[in-house]
């Protein structure tokens, strides 16, 4: 597929704003599951909004942050007892490698 042409699907796709929506920093944060599989199902579902949306933003969804914390019980910290919600500033690839890609990801878009 060409890239130069006008109105191609690279150049459609380049054009649309992109929204990152994470969750589940703090394991303790049970709710905000509920509520990102709610605006997922939304997102995916046949509704003129959530059509709309889908042609105006690009939408990454990372609904759990903190995967380890979560299944070990955790209610604010990781398996490494770390607050990822603290480590944004500058996060490790090895002890907060959840933050590490949401953040790489985040500087992808364009976005600091």
């Amino acid at each position: 597929m060409n890239s130069s042409k006008k109105g191609t699907n690279v150049e459609f796709i380049n054009e649309k704003k992109v929204i990152i929506l994470t969750a589940r920093v703090h394991p303790g944060e049970t709710v905000a599951s509920f509520k990102i599989h709610g605006l997922i199902n939304f997102l995916i579902s046949n509704d003129p909004q959530a059509m709309l949306l889908r042609d105006k933003f690009i939408f990454h969804v990372i609904p759990m942050l903190n995967p380890d914390g979560v299944i070990n019980g955790n209610y604010r910290t990781s398996l490494s007892g770390q607050d990822l919600n603290r480590c944004w500033g500058n996060p490790s690839q090895k002890i907060h490698p959840t933050i590490w890609h949401a953040k790489r990801l985040i500087k992808t878009m364009g976005y600091t």
